[in-house]
């Protein structure tokens, strides 16, 4: 592999020697040049083309934000990173609003910076080679594997795990789909609490193996009594550190050719977990509140989303809609910019259906939530192929034969 070819700007010599210094002990990289501000890196990017750039967000002509909004439009083969004190969820939405691929609070280790800019890298080359290569698939090569549907929000309390939890329950139990669920809220996820299970592996306990294979995740893997497979977050805060985006990466691409839909519910920020559970979706499910501050950073959100390209993908979710509120859909739609895919109706029974550990879609079958949510299924269910295996030919089986055949247990 060639030497990926790095631009540092800062303001701060001895920041720059410090990056300087790091990077020369790593033959990945190859440093082609330094700015002290906004302007040089404007010059020096398009007259080096560098494949990173690590910009700091405050300079003293144009700042950090300014320059990789210009560097965009500029040099488009060239991916910022922002360097910053700063680590407030605010200047790294402006930072990726303006372009930049990652965000780096200072001060960083090396370890910290060489592994963003190397993912960062690979991630825009794979980018690049999907965009490049034919549209239209070889015969031979059709592809049977499953759908990720990635369900994403930016608030608390909207109803994002349950959304997550009631497709997959549906999907299993009314059309017999192999449907794994995976909690990548890592740090608080619920999923296990909102299915009545009590995880005893859960996903911090997979990573810790050296090598994640289809056999390793399914020795981790709880199985509602609807057939739907659960893979827990971590049972205690701290062990959320333990997993990364490679890790999430590594067990959707093992996973995927086994199961007809995998459904992630992500934590409610853009953290590396959630961005790589993003990426590698097929489709972006945004689940959207009936409030005010719901609805303001949903918009935030889709403008970020939108910098990534990943527009087409993107559904959105209206939950607990009530129109005795005195907002309209067609307000928040006007709001957003994009249309309501789906819209949950509030029920009353709700939260003692939750409180139960039931799924609505099992305890309030005729209700409007779950007509609603049959009407998600069709969707997902005319864009995929028959199952790969039907619930009666896995059912009394032993859980050996299950594990090597790839069903739930």
């Amino acid at each position: 592999m060639p030497s990926i070819r790095v631009l540092i700007v800062d303001d701060v010599r001895n920041t720059r020697e410090s990056i300087r210094r790091i990077l020369s002990f790593d033959s990945d990289f190859e440093v082609v040049g330094e700015a002290g501000c906004g302007s040089d890196a404007l010059r020096l990017t398009e007259l080096l083309k560098p494949d990173i750039v690590l910009m700091d967000i405050s300079m003293p002509d144009i700042d950090g934000i300014k320059t990789s909004e210009l560097l965009s439009f500029r040099a488009p083969n060239t991916s910022v990173i922002i360097m910053s004190v700063e680590k407030d969820s605010d200047h790294m939405t402006k930072a990726m609003l303006a372009g930049a691929k990652a965000y780096l609070v200072k001060p960083f280790t090396g370890n910290e910076v060489t592994s963003t800019i190397l993912n960062v890298y690979h991630k825009e080359a794979r980018k690049r080679e999907i965009i490049s290569s034919p549209s239209t698939p070889q015969p031979s090569e059709k592809d049977n594997s499953g759908k990720i549907i990635s369900i994403f929000s930016t608030k608390g309390g909207v109803g994002k795990t349950t959304t997550a939890v009631n497709l997959a329950v549906e999907l299993r139990k009314s059309h017999a789909f192999q449907v794994l669920l995976m909690d990548l809220n890592l740090q608080f996820g619920d999923i296990a609490s909102f299915l009545n299970l009590v995880p005893k592996k859960t996903i911090s306990d997979l990573v810790q193996i050296n090598t994640i294979k289809e056999e390793d995740i399914r020795f981790h893997i709880l199985t509602h009594s609807s057939g739907a497979d659960v893979l827990a977050a971590s049972t205690r805060p701290e062990y959320a550190e333990m997993v990364s985006p490679e890790h999430i990466e590594q067990i959707l691409q093992e996973m995927k050719p086994h199961y007809d839909f995998i459904i992630c519910d992500n934590s409610t920020r853009f953290d590396d977990i959630s961005l790589a559970s993003l990426e590698i979706a097929d489709e972006i499910w945004m689940v959207v509140g009936m409030d005010i501050p719901a609805i303001k950073n949903t918009k935030l959100a889709l403008e970020i989303l939108y910098s990534l390209d990943y527009t087409p993908k993107i559904k959105l979710i209206l939950n607990k809609y009530d129109r005795r509120i005195g907002i309209g859909i067609k307000e928040i739609e006007s709001s957003l910019g994009k249309k309501i895919n789906y819209v949950l109706p509030d029920e009353e029974q709700l939260t003692s259906v939750l409180n139960k550990g039931i799924p609505f879609v099992e305890a309030l079958p005729r209700s409007a939530m779950a007509q609603e949510t049959k009407k998600m299924i069709k969707y997902l269910t005319d864009t995929v192929p028959p199952v790969k295996v039907s619930s009666e030919n896995t059912k009394g089986k032993s859980s050996g034969l299950q594990k090597i055949l790839g069903f739930g247990r």
